[in-house]
């Protein structure tokens, strides 16, 4: 909210200034010289208001000096938009709605008014009348897109994913651009409700139709692998967890501990070494050779642990590889140099503590957290582990 009335007088002057003249042209037969050389009255009364930090009593002025018809419709709009934009929305509302009940307004421009409005009830957080102005105006051309958009990022909100996909197909045919992905995603949150309520079959009907829905899922492939091993069925969980390096390699670090998990159970941990090291020379990863350096730590030693972290360091340097060839160390060294290497160990539990683990490769949003959407820029499946020496 402006606090200062000279924003509002430089905001409001233009349109005060144009809906005399239009007013005045509107009545030039009605007097012979509307101005008469001065100013209107309601012009100076709502300046008077500005001036003496009154904004509500100065935009009722001015909305009752803008007479609505064909003429003056847009500056409205216009106006309301412009309140909007600046987080004004109860005065952007007020204005909109003020014109939507004038009978004067033609079939197209009400539906432009209602868009307004159904955008201003969304910024409100008004999410009930927002979804019935924009079901209306999904029926007519020129607001049809933008209806279903909003209608969308309501049922997104709102959770309803059932109502998310039908509205998603419809936008798909009518702009021609697949929402698959994005259905994949609605899918999975269903398939995500379900396990929270225990219905862990339910929950696997909607991962299978994520993947009918887009085939790269990687996140429908890890919901199946989890549910799969809940099931008992550990051999359909490896074949899930392994099929995310097709669909999206960023994700292999979701799958590491998981995968470990089930060759563990079925005894075949030598297999997961062999898997690990052929990921490692197709895709590289730190999340990747620490998972492997951890398996030779436990069939060979630290030291041929920490000799491989080493060599690896060579060519991949980072944070994370070195904070944990700094453990092997201190566990392997006992005399002189353990303080120093303290030191190190110190420094690099810092700046793992202060890093952030992903990060958007839309808005650049970055967190400890995977988010499947982004909860800045809402986008799907863009949230993925930070690359480089301080991530992968």
């Amino acid at each position: 909210m402006f606090s200062d009335p000279i924003t509002y007088l430089f905001l409001l002057l233009p349109i005060a200034a144009l809906s005399g003249w239009l007013i005045g042209r509107q009545n030039r037969r009605k007097t012979s010289s509307y101005f008469g050389g001065e100013i209107p009255l309601g012009y100076i009364r709502g300046l008077n208001y500005l001036l003496n930090e009154q904004p509500d009593k100065a935009i009722d002025v001015f909305i009752q000096m803008l007479d609505v018809n064909s003429e003056t419709v847009e500056t409205h709009l216009a106006l309301g938009s412009l309140f909007r934009r600046r987080g004004e929305v109860d005065r952007a509302i007020r204005i909109h709605q003020n014109l939507i009940a004038r009978p004067t307004l033609n079939p197209e421009q009400r539906m432009h008014a209602l868009n307004e409005l159904g955008q201003d009830y969304m910024r409100a957080g008004l999410l009930d009348r927002a979804e019935a102005l924009f079901s209306e105006l999904i029926e007519t051309g020129p607001h049809t897109v933008n209806a279903l958009q909003q209608l969308i990022d309501i049922y997104q909100q709102e959770k309803d994913w059932e109502k998310a996909i039908d509205t998603a197909r419809k936008l798909a045919i009518k702009t021609g651009k697949s929402q698959d992905n994005v259905i994949a995603h609605y899918y999975c949150e269903l398939a995500e409700q379900e396990l929270r309520a225990n219905e862990t079959h339910k929950a696997l009907k909607f991962v299978k139709k994520a993947l009918n829905s887009d085939h790269n899922c990687a996140r429908a492939s890890i919901l199946e692998g989890d549910i799969e091993y809940q099931l008992g069925d550990v051999k359909a969980a490896i074949r899930a967890y392994r099929r995310v390096e097709d669909q999206d390699s960023d994700y292999i670090p979701e799958i590491l501990e998981a995968l470990t998990r089930c060759y563990r159970e079925l005894h075949r941990i030598d297999e997961m070494i062999v898997y690990l090291r052929e990921i490692l020379g197709r895709e590289g990863g730190i999340s990747v050779m620490l998972a492997l350096a951890e398996l030779i730590r436990e069939r060979e030693g630290e030291a041929e642990s920490a000799e491989f972290i080493a060599q690896q360091l060579q060519s991949r340097p980072s944070v994370r590889g070195m904070d944990r060839l700094i453990d092997l160390a201190l566990n392997l060294i006992k005399g002189p140099g353990r303080e120093k290497l303290e030191v190190l160990k110190n420094v690099t539990t810092q700046l793992l503590v202060s890093n952030q683990i992903y990060k958007c490769d839309v808005c650049g949003f970055s967190g400890k957290t995977l988010h499947w959407q982004c909860p800045s820029c809402k986008s799907w499946n863009t949230v993925k582990p930070i690359q480089g020496v301080e991530g992968e």
